[in-house]
C-alpha cells in the first residue's frame, strides 16, 4: 500500500520526532547539572532540594499556562507558523539557561522554556491530524512521541560530558542551539497537505479517507458556531481529556525531574556513573512509544471500533505501571531490577500518552484540535505544579532534613503506581461511548 499512496507523511512524522527529541532534550538538562549548579552557587543539600523544587515548579506552571495559549495560537497561526515560532523561542529559552547567575535567574530562564515549550504538544498533535487518517494517528503520535525518550536518553549521556569538559554553561548552549537546527528543516519540509507539491494525489487522497471526519469537518464549518475556550469546556470529551492529563502528567514529570536525583541518592551513583542508568529507563521507555501505537493499530485492523480498541490499550497500559511500587525492595536485590522496572513503568506511560493524545482528534475537529489539547497540557502542568508543592516541595525537603528522603520516594512510586488506573476510571465514566463532536 505504501508503494501505491507514498510515505510523504512519515517524513512530517519525523520532522515532529526531531522537534519532540529536541524539546525534551532541553527540558531534561537540568536535571542531570543539578550537582554542578549546586557547587557553582554552593547550596547545601537541603537547599538544593528545595531551589531544585522551586526551579521545577516554576517550569510547570508557565508550562500549563503556556499551553492553554498556545493550542489557540497555533489554530489560529497554523501548524507551519506555530510551531516554527514556539520552537525559535524555546531555544533560545534554552540557551539563556547559560547566563543565570543563581537560583532566581534560573527560574526565569524556566519560566521563558516552560511558556515556549508548551507549543510542542498542540503542534504535533494538529501537525498529525492534518496528516494522517485516524487508524494510523496514534502510531503516528506514539513514533513521534518516542522523541522525549530520545531526549531523555541523549542528555543523560552528553550533559554530564559536556558539563565535566566545557563547563555547565556550555550544556545549556548546544544543546539549545539543536532547535535552530530544526527551523532550517522545517521550513524546508513542511507544508498542509492539499500546499505540499511532494505529496502524491493518492497519498493526499488516503489521508483524507475517514469519511465521518469529513462529513463532520463540513458540518462543523457550516454551522456558523464561534469555536472559544468556554464552548470546549462544555463538552465531557474536553473534561475527560484534561482529567487524564491532570493525573498522569505529573507521573512523566517526576521521572524526568527527579530520577537522576533518585538514583544519587538511593544508590550513591556519581555524577558520570548517572548516564547509563537514566539512560536505559528511557531506551526502554522508547518501546512504549511506538508500542502503544501498535496495539490499538492491530486492534482496529482486527475490526475494532477506534474508540474501543484505544480505551482498551489504555487500560492495559494503565495496569501494567501499577507494579512501580516493588522499585526500592526490588532495588535492594540489584540496582539494574529497580532500573527495569522504572524503564517498564516509564515506557507504560508514553504508551499512555500516544493514545490519550489521540483522543483529543478522534472526537473533535481538526480546526479544534491544538485547542484542546492545549486545554489538557494546561490541566496536567497544574497537577504537576500540585504534585510538586504537595510532594516534592514539602514532603521530599521534609525528608532530606530528617535523613530520611528514601521514605518519600517510596510515597511517590506508590501514586505513579495508582495515577492511571484512577484516570482510566474517571474517563470512562465521562465518555462511556465514542460520541464525536460535530457542531463546533
Amino acid at each position: 500500500m505504501n508503494k501505491t499512496i507514498g510515505k510523504y507523511r512519515w517524513t512530517i512524522c519525523g520532522l515532529v520526532f526531531f522537534a519532540t527529541t529536541v524539546n525534551y532534550l532541553d527540558r531534561a538538562v537540568i536535571s542531570l547539572l543539578k550537582p554542578y549548579l549546586a557547587e557553582s552557587f554552593k547550596w547545601s543539600a537541603v537547599e538544593e532540594t528545595a531551589i531544585y523544587a522551586d526551579i521545577e515548579m516554576a517550569f510547570k506552571l508557565s508550562y500549563a499556562i503556556g499551553m492553554l495559549f498556545a493550542g489557540r495560537l497555533i489554530d489560529k497561526l497554523g501548524t507551519k507558523i506555530g510551531y516554527a515560532l514556539a520552537t525559535g523561542l524555546w531555544s533560545i529559552a534554552a540557551i539563556a539557561h547559560a547566563f543565570a547567575k543563581g537560583g532566581f535567574g534560573l527560574g526565569m530562564a524556566r519560566v521563558f522554556l516552560g511558556i515556549t515549550e508548551s507549543g510542542n504538544f498542540p503542534a504535533a498533535i494538529k501537525a498529525t491530524a492534518e496528516w494522517f487518517p485516524k487508524k494510523e494517528r496514534a502510531l503516528a503520535t506514539g513514533i513521534f512521541n518516542s522523541g522525549a525518550n530520545i531526549g531523555a536518553i541523549v542528555a543523560p549521556l552528553s550533559v554530564p560530558i559536556i558539563a565535566e569538559s566545557w563547563g555547565w554553561q556550555w550544556a545549556f548552549i548546544l544543546t539549545g542551539l539543536t532547535g535552530l537546527l530544526w527551523l532550517v528543516l522545517w521550513f524546508i519540509f513542511y507544508e498542509v497537505p492539499r500546499m505540499q507539491n511532494r505529496l502524491s494525489a493518492e497519498e493526499l487522497a488516503y489521508i483524507e479517507s475517514d469519511k465521518d471526519e469529513a462529513a463532520n469537518a463540513m458540518a462543523n464549518e457550516n454551522n456558523g458556531k464561534k469555536m472559544s475556550w468556554g464552548r470546549l469546556l462544555t463538552y465531557r470529551q474536553t473534561w475527560a481529556f484534561a482529567i487524564g492529563k491532570f493525573l498522569t502528567d505529573p507521573i512523566w514529570w517526576f521521572y524526568l525531574f527527579w530520577l537522576p536525583d533518585f538514583l544519587r541518592k538511593e544508590y550513591g551513583l556519581t555524577k558520570t556513573e548517572i548516564m547509563w542508568p537514566v539512560a536505559i529507563v528511557y531506551i526502554i521507555s522508547s518501546v512504549g512509544s511506538i508500542g502503544g501505537g501498535w496495539l490499538p493499530l492491530k486492534l482496529i485492523n482486527n475490526n475494532w471500533p477506534v474508540f474501543k480498541a484505544r480505551r482498551f490499550s489504555m487500560l492495559v497500559y494503565a495496569l501494567c505501571v501499577a507494579p512501580i511500587f516493588v522499585v526500592q525492595w526490588v532495588g535492594g536485590i540489584n540496582m539494574w531490577l529497580a532500573v527495569l522496572v522504572i524503564g517498564v513503568a516509564a515506557a507504560c506511560h508514553r504508551a499512555w500518552s500516544a493514545n490519550i493524545f489521540t483522543t483529543v482528534s478522534d472526537m473533535f475537529p481538526k480546526k479544534a484540535t491544538a485547542s484542546v489539547t492545549g486545554i489538557g497540557g494546561l490541566a496536567g502542568g497544574l497537577g504537576g505544579v500540585l504534585l510538586t508543592l504537595l510532594v516534592q516541595k514539602r514532603m521530599f525537603v521534609y525528608y532530606e532534613s530528617i535523613g530520611q528522603i528514601k521514605t518519600g520516594y517510596f510515597i511517590m512510586f506508590i501514586i505513579c503506581g495508582v495515577a492511571y488506573l484512577g484516570a482510566w476510571l474517571i474517563m470512562k465514566a465521562m465518555v462511556p461511548k465514542y460520541k464525536p463532536i460535530t457542531d463546533l
